[in-house]
């Protein structure tokens, strides 16, 4: 057997596209200077029945200029963490927790029993654990717990011969495709469904049968490029760092037995994460309540594994270091939102775009709004507040063209999902790539394919919805 490598972010080789912090600073420029061409517009917000502040789309009107200065452009980023300092530290917590855990030598004995078990037939691992993954998301929508799922698999993959690129996979390509077509997922399909007016989780039958479709290709598409990589390792998107990492997952004497101490911890660690699972589906629990339990998780975990005080001081200081950057880029990724919204420009680009969507043939109505909910998410990248902002227009113009209301959920939730681990601007997604080491270049390279077959996929489930009138 072998020992699996810890799970640090790897120094990446030289190349042609930018350090993430570059890409997001360069962004962040060029949306300041967007509020001195963009005309300043805002709508007005209220709040609907549901007790959800949302926009009334019948209000849109043009304002002053408030461009953005070098002062507001200096404060973007500051601002962008504060705003979400809560996730950021959220993000942090958790690396330092699974960095306790590791210490504790749980990870590794569990590691070591499935690598037995799965040792001749590896790749029914990624269906096994593809398909929990993405019916939790679809039924909680909790796409950040990707972050916890990750670090958990990784040394497996690595174990059994596969890459890093294909843990991030099986845990990127599942939470996606549960948050896109959720069954009872609040965040997304429930708010959208709640400002559209629609009765909730209404029109499940029709999601079930593209979850099951799109999860199916993801899965295939995980294990085809998985079984090419433990083939020959050289088709791996990060061979040049394929061999160094796979020096470090070293021979083991034997399967390991586990102590007391450590099957203590495991119940210890099981229990809370059923705590976890209660908080957020009946306390709506967030980062914030989140890191809290991460901290005394990883402590109780701890102490109980053996560890002193000053080991698990140690080991949630190494954790922070190794998931650090992930966190920082959700920060300094909300600048650009900050820079839209400081400058009045954002409900102006929402306006914008529902014209658009009303200038355009009803006959394609819904691959329109498909369209445009996927270029707006780049700039809100949450599925909540895109569906707060966007639905109150969406639901209004498909009741102008035709098209039912479910079929403008149905455009949103397509348009707003599969970006979530594309775009940069993605928070959860870039933390997961940092603790998988993962260039963002290189992921792009393995998921490009995938993702062309689900939007034309996209395409034709909602030109079929729309024609059967999906309800």
């Amino acid at each position: 057997m072998k020992k699996t490598e810890k799970h640090h972010i790897e120094p990446q080789k030289k190349s042609w596209v930018p350090h993430i912090f570059v890409l997001l600073f360069v962004l962040i420029f060029l949306a300041s200077l967007a509020t001195y061409i963009v005309p300043a517009g805002s709508y007005e917000r209220v709040t609907n029945e549901e007790g959800m502040e949302v926009i009334d789309p019948e209000s849109f009107e043009y304002i002053d200029r408030t461009p953005v200065d070098l002062f507001g452009f200096m404060l973007a980023i500051p601002n962008g963490l504060i705003e979400t300092a809560e996730i950021v530290f959220g993000i942090i917590i958790i690396g330092g927790m699974f960095a306790v855990i590791e210490r504790t030598g749980i990870i590794n004995l569990g590691v070591g029993k499935l690598a037995n078990t799965f040792a001749n037939r590896g790749l029914i691992v990624i269906p096994i654990l593809m398909i929990p993954f993405a019916l939790i998301t679809a039924f909680t929508s909790q796409i950040e717990l990707s972050l916890i799922y990750l670090p958990a698999i990784l040394p497996l993959i690595l174990r059994l011969g596969f890459d890093k690129v294909t843990a991030a996979a099986t845990v990127l390509i599942a939470t996606v495709a549960g948050f896109t077509l959720g069954i009872t997922s609040p965040a997304n399909v429930g708010v959208a469904q709640q400002v559209s007016q629609l009765p909730l989780y209404s029109g499940m039958n029709y999601r079930i049968i593209m979850l099951i479709t799109i999860l199916t290709i993801g899965i295939f598409y995980v294990m085809r490029y998985a079984k090419k990589v433990r083939d020959n390792p050289e088709l791996s998107v990060t061979y040049d760092e394929y061999e160094r990492i796979q020096n470090n997952v070293v021979e083991d004497n034997g399967e390991q037995k586990a102590t007391k101490r450590q099957i203590a911890a495991s119940f210890i660690l099981l229990i809370a994460f059923g705590v976890l699972i209660y908080g957020l589906l009946v306390h709506g629990w967030y980062f914030r309540e989140l890191a809290g339990l991460y901290i005394l998780t990883g402590v109780a975990v701890g102490i109980v594994g053996g560890l002193n005080g000053t080991q698990i001081a140690e080991s949630f200081v190494e954790g922070f270091k190794n998931i650090i950057l992930g966190a920082l880029v959700v920060g300094i990724a909300r600048g650009i939102a900050v820079v839209l919204n400081d400058g009045n420009i954002m409900d102006t680009l929402i306006y914008a775009a529902g014209n658009v969507v009303a200038s355009m043939p009803s006959e394609i109505t819904a691959v329109i709004m498909f369209v445009v909910q996927g270029i707006i998410n780049f700039f809100i990248p949450s599925g909540s507040g895109q569906a707060m902002v966007t639905m109150p227009i969406m639901s209004g113009l498909a009741d102008l063209s035709g098209v039912t209301r479910q079929v403008a959920v149905l455009a949103f939730l397509f348009g707003d999902g599969f970006a979530n681990i594309f775009y940069p601007t993605s928070g959860y997604f870039m933390a997961a790539l940092a603790i998988a080491g993962i260039a963002w270049e290189k992921w792009v390279k393995f998921i490009w394919k995938l993702l062309l077959i689900w939007y034309s996929l996209a395409i034709v489930f909602l030109l079929i919805a729309q024609w059967m009138n999906y309800t």
